[in-house]
């Protein structure tokens, strides 16, 4: 399945013995796969456009949770538009050259662990607004939403070098230049998600625990949105990061059943088409989750494709319009 020629940088290529398993065609899935990423590229492209648009025609940017779901929509978009490159390999191989494939791998990983971050970042900002909200007065400023923002794709960044470095062009794709790479990557990749489970955990059983306590009826909401998107993500790409470690018990001998391997390599397919999907999920959720958000997106849709006038109520962006914090699409 991943020796035909996809060039993601946690792409598994197979050693000698793991081919001696291979027996089933996966043409069927690599046909079905290229449809599925053409179609999440669309939907992203669309989708989160719509949010970029929204989020500065009327939003304040002086949120900082709106500088967030910012990121997280070009983050996603990033992803998004590598996606048809990987549909591309699976028919044609890697034909981009040696120093594409570095960076497009890189890139790729950029993309995975800023939406790590910012969503891990996200839910503290979260919890220091409602479980210690006279500690993050200091937080709103001009440039402390700089330095947040430059850090973590700073870090995106340095996390994402070793793909830069390790890619190589083989006969059969772009692929990490040795086993022990790969293995990195995996491990990398699953502490970082880990931890950033186990911090999500503790800021929302504070902010449970803190809400339970409260009589106010505006903060639950305040938190709704960035709970369910940080659900989404964890459910999409959990199964994906599991199955990718069970990749790596192959790899390192740990397992050698064959007929384990093919079960692996199916739900490897299923799972990663999930995670990859991910893409295009969050525009989804504002339009379920978010009251402000469908109603600016009616509002623009008015303006532009049913040709009326704004509504008074539904006033274009201007500075300070909506200034409180936690005001994003709520």
């Amino acid at each position: 399945m991943e020796s035909s020629g996809t060039s993601e940088s946690i792409t598994i290529y197979y050693d000698y013995q793991s081919l001696l398993c291979e027996t089933k065609s996966f043409t069927f899935a690599t046909f079905s796969t290229t449809i599925l990423y053409f179609l999440v590229f669309l939907l992203s492209l669309v989708g989160n456009s719509l949010v970029l648009w929204v989020l500065v025609k009327y939003e304040s940017l002086e949120s900082l949770t709106n500088v967030f779901i910012l990121n997280l929509c070009l983050s996603d978009l990033v992803f998004s538009c590598l996606l048809p490159v990987w549909a591309m390999g699976y028919h044609w191989g890697w034909v981009l050259g040696d120093f594409l494939c570095k960076l497009l791998n890189m890139i790729f990983s950029i993309s995975l662990y800023s939406s790590i971050f910012f969503l891990t970042i996200m839910t503290i900002h979260r919890y220091i607004s409602v479980v210690r909200p006279l500690s993050s007065l200091r937080v709103h400023t001009l440039q402390c939403r700089v330095l947040m923002t430059t850090s973590v794709w700073a870090t995106s960044i340095l996390s994402s070098m070793p793909d830069a470095i390790f890619h190589k062009v083989f006969p059969e794709g772009c692929h990490y230049s040795e086993n022990k790479w790969f293995l990195t990557s995996v491990y990398q990749h699953n502490i970082f998600f880990l931890l950033s489970i186990g911090i999500i955990l503790f800021c929302y059983v504070e902010i449970l625990r803190t809400l339970f306590r409260s009589r106010s009826k505006r903060r639950p909401r305040t938190v709704r949105l960035i709970f369910t998107i940080v659900v989404a993500y964890f459910l999409s790409w959990a199964p994906y990061n599991l199955v990718l470690f069970l990749q790596t018990l192959l790899k390192l001998g740990v397992i050698q059943s064959c007929e384990l391997s093919q079960q692996i390599d199916y739900a490897l397919l299923i799972c990663r088409n999930v995670a990859f999907s991910h893409c295009c999920f969050n525009p989804v959720l504002y339009v379920f989750v978010g009251v402000k958000f469908r109603r600016h997106l009616k509002s623009l849709l008015q303006h532009f494709w049913l040709c009326q006038q704004q509504a008074p109520s539904t006033p274009p962006h201007s500075a300070g319009a909506f200034n409180y914090e936690g005001a994003s699409f709520y």
